[in-house]
């Protein structure tokens, strides 16, 4: 190879490289979407950020351009959860993924940014419904699990306690914790508005563990009478009393941070 020739290959290196620099220079530059932002994250990036804050859970189903990118950039945005003092878990199989308070290796407390409103307790048992219809179906070979709002009703009827004279208190708030588990969508409208499918991100997100506190929970609130029950602490954990008359407060509260 002459002088002359190995001069324009090194030249024609020299420019592959500097219009490299400059592509890159131009997404860097794309990122910044207002005046004076500093931000490192593309459009999309920070979308799909913001919508793992606000919601419980993001699902392939659910937000399947927010799942798309967090499959694609999954190190960057846990890093900017972790940031937050906030974890990312993901169950790769049933394509669900949310956020959760990150847990001190020390014991210590950080800082908590996002609030989780508790279930009430007619949510509860709601969720234990529909994680136990959505195994029994999978079980069986359906892919997609479908359930009426008729047939939920009725089930938390069944946890009434003995003692409970409020039987139209009752099924209102049976029907508002309905709403509200539909409303943080674990149940998919299909059709009517009295027809759901259940959504596949129940079951990481009420996992065997929690469901057995939650059940041994409702069981000793119910054998108590209503004048003789104490308040354990340990129930406080797991059911909010104030979203049993809230109904949709405590879904706006987990969306707005």
């Amino acid at each position: 190879m002459s002088d002359l020739d190995l001069e324009d290959e090194l030249a024609q290196e020299l420019r592959h490289d500097l219009d490299a620099y400059d592509e890159g220079a131009g997404e860097r530059i794309s990122a910044s979407l207002f005046e004076g932002d500093e931000g490192g994250l593309e459009l999309a990036q920070r979308q799909a950020l913001v919508t793992l804050l606000k919601q419980r859970f993001i699902s392939a189903r659910s937000h399947p351009r927010d799942w798309q990118v967090l499959v694609e950039h999954e190190r960057l945005l846990r890093s900017r959860l972790n940031d937050l003092f906030l974890d990312l878990a993901i169950d790769r199989d049933r394509e669900v993924a949310w956020k959760r308070q990150a847990v001190s290796e020390t014991g210590s407390r950080f800082p908590t940014l996002v609030y989780d409103a508790a279930w009430s307790r007619e949510e509860t048992l709601v969720l234990v419904h529909l994680r136990d219809r959505l195994r029994a179906g999978n079980g069986a070979g359906d892919s997609r699990v479908f359930i009426d709002r008729d047939d939920i009703l009725d089930h938390v009827a069944t946890f009434r306690p003995s003692h409970a004279t409020d039987e139209a208190g009752d099924e209102k708030r049976a029907r508002a914790a309905v709403q509200s588990v539909a409303k943080a969508g674990l149940l998919i409208p299909a059709g009517s508005e009295d027809r759901f499918e259940i959504s596949e991100a129940i079951e990481p997100l009420l996992p065997l563990e929690l469901l057995q506190d939650l059940l041994a929970a409702l069981r000793d609130a119910n054998a108590a009478p209503a004048d003789t029950a104490t308040t354990d602490p340990a129930d406080d954990e797991l059911f909010d009393e104030g979203a049993d008359e809230a109904g949709d407060e405590a879904g706006d509260e987990e969306e707005s941070g």
